[in-house]
């Protein structure tokens, strides 16, 4: 009987040590996936191929790119919402996070509640590009041109709601000007009409038009972010060009479902860090129009609120709707 005892307390204590050895192993044990919520090829599936790849090598699990595309990037937003807190699943965020819960009311997800911030990746800035032949060579005389013309100058998006529209409407309240804004389906077709002078402006993503600038076929007023742009060193910031409290960036974050383990977070966030410190990674985002960011856990969760909030106020100030 003591025999047995005795078997039975050394089985105990070895099952013991067995179980907390497992939970001491480190993050990640398998596999991970990272949502996107657009289509592949885009600027999100790219950068969140570049960072996946380098947590991949960093941590010695796969970091798999899963494209969920659909319902305005709801669809993939609320998948990573319901997924359970194990860092098993993480989102490749952006700007969307950011506009859509005051876009479309009654969202099945809460970006402050259901989510943890866990690193900003970077921003790619907005460009205000306008046609060659539009009168005003710089921010100072376009701002003066379109408050002596008001209602009859016009700017142009990829859509209603987009992050690009609203860094329009958002140049509207900052300067005080009244636009009229031309909504296309995609950018295609609308930069083609901006160099033909069809349409006098637009606000896009340097990748967008970086090329038809350095052509000569577009002429770029300013650039928003802290510093001008590597491809574009002659264009001033909109700070620099006499509007500081300008600023629209489409940024990129890696999330996580609300409820991951803070030890899970500060890995992810500390390995990120040193992933963006990488002089390889930080080329290969710039070339892509995306400046490198970073920063810790505090930092970006703050970002998300003022960017919130931010979003939020020009959409409601415009009394910007979609159609449902």
């Amino acid at each position: 009987m003591r025999f047995i005892q005795r078997s039975a307390a050394i089985l105990l204590l070895l099952l013991g040590g067995a179980h907390a050895g497992a939970h001491a192993e480190p993050y990640p044990q398998g596999p991970v996936t990272v949502v996107v919520p657009f289509t592949a090829g885009g600027g999100s599936d790219n950068v969140a191929r570049l960072i996946s790849d380098r947590l991949s090598a960093r941590l010695g699990q796969p970091f798999v790119v899963d494209n969920k595309p659909g319902a305005s990037t709801n669809l993939g937003n609320e998948l990573v919402a319901r997924a359970r807190p194990d860092g098993r699943t993480l989102l490749l965020g952006q700007v969307t996070l950011s506009i859509n819960p005051t876009l479309m009311p009654g969202l099945k997800y809460d970006v402050m509640r259901d989510y943890v911030g866990v690193a900003h990746i970077g921003d790619a800035p907005v460009v205000l590009v306008t046609s060659t032949d539009f009168p005003a060579r710089d921010l100072p005389s376009l701002v003066r041109y379109v408050r002596e013309h008001p209602g009859k100058t016009n700017f142009a998006s990829g859509g209603v709601g987009t992050s690009v529209h609203l860094a329009g409407e958002l140049f509207k309240a900052r300067a005080g000007v009244d636009m009229l804004h031309i909504p296309y389906r995609g950018s295609t077709q609308m930069v083609t009409d901006l160099i033909g002078g069809q349409i006098h402006m637009i606000f896009n993503t340097a990748p967008s038009v970086v090329q038809f600038v350095k052509a000569g076929k577009l002429r770029a007023i300013a650039v928003s972010g802290a510093r001008r742009l590597d491809e574009l060193p002659d264009v001033p910031t909109f700070a620099e060009a006499g509007m500081p409290d300008f600023d629209a960036p489409s940024w990129y974050g890696l999330m996580a479902p609300a409820g991951t383990a803070p030890e899970v977070v500060e890995r992810l966030n500390a390995t990120v860090e040193d992933i963006l410190r990488e002089p390889a990674v930080r080329a290969a985002l710039t070339r892509i129009g995306v400046e490198p960011v970073g920063g810790g856990v505090p930092a970006f969760a703050a970002f998300l609120r003022a960017q919130q909030k931010m979003w939020g106020d020009v959409i409601r100030t415009a009394h910007v709707k979609i159609d449902n």
